[in-house]
């Protein structure tokens, strides 16, 4: 099978190279800052952006939240089914 990805140059624009479940955590940052967060049980996100600043939102269910991301706290966040949507 061809890997249309194999000689791309990895991009902020898109697509993401993976996909990595998160675990919210008030102390624990991402590995590799999230391009975008992707939620399958909608409710509250308390995350820090790649900016460094501390935000709140509510999402649906199914929804991908595309700001940068380098955390999502435990405390403040009901959502569940939450993954990262990264470049490695």
């Amino acid at each position: 099978m061809s890997n249309p990805f194999e000689s791309r140059a990895l991009s902020l624009s898109g697509p993401a190279t993976d996909i990595v479940a998160v675990v919210p955590s008030d102390t624990v940052s991402f590995a590799d800052a999230a391009l975008a967060l992707y939620v399958e049980t909608g409710g509250t996100l308390h995350l820090e952006t790649v900016s460094g600043h501390d935000r709140t939102v509510t999402v649906a269910d199914f929804s991908f939240l595309p700001v940068g991301t380098t955390r999502v706290n435990a405390t403040g966040t009901t959502a569940t089914g939450i993954h990262a949507l990264v470049l490695v």
